[in-house]
């Protein structure tokens, strides 16, 4: 069975609960990444627009202002109202997704469930944010409070659209902090429904704004805007420099930032269920098409069973069924752009050329769209380009270990720390590793466990700050400390 294809609905910029036309009445070309044809012309934010947006955003953050003086169970009643609308077009946002990015529906659906999970669990947080009462020496009463930190920017990555919407709005929302999000330009389009959700839901003016662009225009004037408070990226670390640069640059605002990751996971020679343990590390690396910041994109397997996991690996590779994301039977669509779509088969080739085994795989599929076959490489070790850069592509590359010691200290040897894991039946083992790993998680037995509840985020280049959890809601809010003098004679 197949989906149907979905209308465009919503093509301009989401400003202060309107849609409206640019400034400069630019539009871009979104692309669809299956056929390679148009599938919209959105328009394109400029300075001017952020600076609408901002604007917009600063007057729904005033004192008097509806937003600010809303009681927060009404709060949290508003999200649980725009999750019943993603709820409602729950299909429809499958299909845009997908359209967009080209992602299976097998994924887009999985997001679309995520990404309203995520934002009911903070809808819960909204009448739950609370300060402390601390005992004070001498005729003083202090608490403290804890009050949104104000007018957020928000720049999301293309590779899950709606999810990383939902990991800015829910925490921001549940705050009470109000939002100019910029959207990638490859995949503005969910982002777009979803605002016009926000304002069906109730939202007041102004505290939801969308404002598709380029990064070097648009989320540029986001980042070094002087009237936002704190700007949260999803991205390259190359971008991320800049983005804190700016930060710095500009006002000081605070940031949260998640970056790349080149993320192991280990294989011990223990684990009872190779098959298993392929299919783990299979699903860990080919994930969302190997686009994932978190991917395992090292692979590191014991040698006493590592050339039966390559055989393993190699076969699952072979069955992954490529083509048509809206193919019920599909499990891998194509990249998102040509230009992604190069920048992997670039690795791929320098892979072979440094010596690493192409087990499988290693070129473009078909010739429309912007397929890239599901590659594996063994004998990769550490020095090669595959083992160090992020790939963000469908590579699994398989390195040998001996020991724990070994793999702990290779693991450790990157510039990055997003994430990890290990397959192993020996809880020592699963101890050691996961207390010596130098990564935001640390995933036993599984991989990509991240729960709305549990708190996501890097060591390392990896990134700044917390998203999901409670740790990710602090990260917008300010903590105010009140004293008052009472003394200890009453008049």
């Amino acid at each position: 069975m197949s989906v149907k294809k979905p209308e465009i609905l919503y093509t301009k910029l989401f400003i202060n609960n309107e849609f409206v036309e640019a400034a400069s009445g630019k539009t871009f070309a979104v692309i669809n990444p299956t056929t390679e044809e148009v599938i919209s012309n959105v328009s394109e934010a400029g300075p001017e627009d952020v600076d609408q947006a901002v604007a917009a955003a600063r007057s729904a953050f005033g004192n008097t202002a509806p937003w600010r003086t809303m009681d927060a169970s009404q709060r949290g009643a508003l999200m649980h109202k725009l999750c019943d609308l993603l709820e409602r077009d729950m299909d429809y946002l499958v299909a845009l997704d997908t359209l967009d990015n080209g992602k299976p529906l097998c994924e887009t659906r999985g997001d679309v469930t995520y990404t309203i999970g995520t934002l009911r669990y903070y809808a819960g947080w909204c009448d739950k944010i609370q300060g402390n009462t601390i005992p004070c020496d001498g005729e003083f009463m202090c608490m403290t409070r804890k009050e949104p930190v104000g007018v957020v920017g928000q720049i999301i990555p293309w590779n899950y659209p709606l999810m990383m919407l939902a990991w800015k709005w829910g925490p921001a929302l549940a705050a009470g902090c109000t939002i100019v999000l910029k959207p990638a330009e490859l995949t503005p389009l969910s982002a777009l429904y979803a605002a016009a959700l926000a304002k069906e839901a109730g939202f007041p003016p102004g505290v939801v704004n969308v404002v598709p662009g380029y990064g070097t225009i648009a989320g540029q004037a986001v980042s070094h805007h002087k009237d936002i408070d704190k700007v949260a990226f999803t991205g390259s670390t190359a971008v991320g420099r800049h983005v804190m640069a700016a930060a710095a640059g500009s006002n000081l605002k605070r940031i949260t930032m998640e970056l790349g990751g080149k993320s192991p996971i280990v294989v011990c020679e223990d684990y009872d269920n190779l098959d298993e343990a392929a299919e783990v590390c299979h699903t860990a690396m080919f994930g969302n098409h190997g686009q994932n910041c978190c991917a395992g994109s090292r692979t590191f397997v014991q040698e006493s069973i590592y050339s039966e996991f390559v055989k393993r690996a190699v076969k699952l590779a072979k069955e992954r069924v490529v083509g048509d994301p809206f193919e019920e039977k599909t499990q891998q669509g194509p990249l998102v752009s040509k230009v992604q779509m190069e920048r992997v088969l670039g690795y791929i080739k320098k892979g072979k050329s440094e010596g690493a085994k192409l087990e499988c795989g290693g070129a473009r599929q078909g010739s429309q769209g912007y397929f890239v076959q599901p590659t594996v490489f063994s004998n990769v070790t550490d020095d090669m380009t595959i083992a160090k850069e992020e790939i963000f592509g469908p590579v699994q590359v398989i390195l040998k270990f001996k020991t724990l010691e070994e793999v702990i200290e290779r693991s450790n040897n990157t510039t990055y720390g997003l994430a990890s894991g290990i397959l192993t039946t020996n809880i020592n083992k699963a101890l050691t590793y996961s207390q010596a790993i130098r990564a935001g998680a640390c995933w036993v037995n599984c991989y990509d466990v991240a729960l709305p509840q549990t708190p996501f985020g890097g060591y390392k280049q990896s990134g700044q700050g917390r998203e999901l959890g409670e740790d990710g809601l602090a990260e917008y809010l300010e903590t105010k400390t009140v004293v008052i003098k009472v003394p200890s004679k009453m008049s």
